[in-house]
């Protein structure tokens, strides 16, 4: 195969049919559509299925059933999208469903603006679902962090019995951008772990684990599922002891194992006393600025890039902010993560640069804000 010229849209297609997807049901939105088409052209080929959801709330739906059935399954959406996916997000956490839900993510608030961009869901996508629970969301930067992140994204689902979000935005979907077939980070892939001998309870878990084993719905042992309170045994419980050990134990599985899927790349400069966090596309352009005032000022500024957002990467975060005397996080939107970064790094002087008007930060803006911030 040889060089591709596609879009990040695509790109997270690939990723998942390389990942096993074999259900993918969606409502079309810009611009998350083109996904779906994506989606459309090349799973049926593969002995998959799609199917178009009546509304977002209906196709989430279906790839909770179709996950509880063993399948591996996705879906796409963009801002009012997943707003409604809220209650079956939380239904995907309390039932230990894997799911992978890539959202697009468009101009807002409400309907904003379907053809512009921001990054405006990100704190929604941590908690915007009932509960307080931790979710996993990966963020892209390119069209080969699309690939790559979507193949992570069905491997984390499958081995924590989780959703997992993946945070592009209209920038990195729908722009193209050549990428080598060959060359591109293939992770290997990781199946959901079935039960396979003894009595089998679906929320049960053995000693020095936090993750239920796996049997489908349908098949020849009864599977009880709920989104109610519930103990190991799958039935509805009111005991204050036993819902308290669930709970937590739906957030040890996830935030015990946080740092193995902390990805970031962090561009550390000899001398630099500057770091620029960044996300998403914005990442490229703290990038170019961080080269360019290297060369027009001999000022060294380090960047690191987070492509795990959630759980939060603290060890990295003040890792890369060692030695460090300004950080400035830089956003698309009004400064949602930044008071994480603050949170973590709560000596440390963290100053925000961010815009939401549907346009890219460009490099010279975060130059300006480097140099005479």
């Amino acid at each position: 195969m040889g060089l591709l010229f596609i879009d990040g849209n695509h790109a997270m297609a690939m990723g998942a049919l390389h990942a096993g997807c074999r259900f993918f049901a969606a409502y079309p939105i810009t611009p998350a559509t083109t996904l779906f088409a994506a989606m459309l052209d090349r799973l049926p080929a593969s002995g998959g299925i799609v199917l178009q959801g009546e509304d977002e709330i209906a196709s989430i739906g279906y790839c909770l059933g179709a996950s509880m059935a063993g399948m591996k399954a996705m879906t796409a959406t963009s801002g009012p999208g997943i707003s409604l996916y809220s209650e079956n997000i939380s239904f995907a956490i309390a039932g230990e469903i894997p799911l992978v839900i890539v959202n697009v993510m468009r101009q807002g608030p409400s309907t904003g603006a379907a053809t512009l961009a921001a990054d405006g869901d990100i704190q929604f996508m941590r908690w915007g679902c009932s509960g307080g629970l931790p979710v996993i969301v990966l963020a892209p930067s390119d069209v080969s962090d699309c690939f790559t992140l979507t193949v992570h994204a069905f491997n984390l689902a499958e081995q924590f019995r989780c959703p997992v979000l993946v945070a592009s935005n209209k920038e990195i979907g729908m722009t193209r951008e050549t990428i080598d077939p060959e060359r591109i980070e293939k992770p290997a892939v990781v199946e959901r772990t079935l039960h396979t001998s003894g009595p089998f309870l679906p929320f049960g878990v053995e000693d020095g684990r936090d993750v239920p084993a796996f049997l489908p719905i349908g098949g020849p042992v009864l599977v009880r599922q709920t989104s109610s309170t519930h103990g190991a045994d799958g039935y509805i419980t009111t005991d204050p002891i036993e819902i308290q050990a669930g709970v937590e134990r739906l957030k040890r599985k996830i935030e015990s194992h946080s740092a193995s899927f902390s990805f970031f790349e962090h561009e550390r400069v000899e001398g630099a006393r500057t770091l620029i966090i960044a996300y998403s596309a914005t990442a490229r352009a703290a990038r170019a600025a961080a080269a360019a005032i290297l060369k027009e000022s001999g000022q060294a500024v380090s960047v690191l890039t987070l492509k795990t957002l959630w759980p939060v990467p603290e060890q990295l975060l003040v890792e890369a902010a060692e030695g460090m005397e300004r950080i400035l996080v830089v956003e698309m939107n009004l400064g949602q993560y930044v008071n994480e970064v603050r949170r973590v790094l709560c000596e440390a002087r963290v100053d925000f640069f961010g815009k939401m008007n549907g346009r890219l930060i460009t490099p010279a803006e975060i130059m300006r804000e480097v140099l005479h911030g």
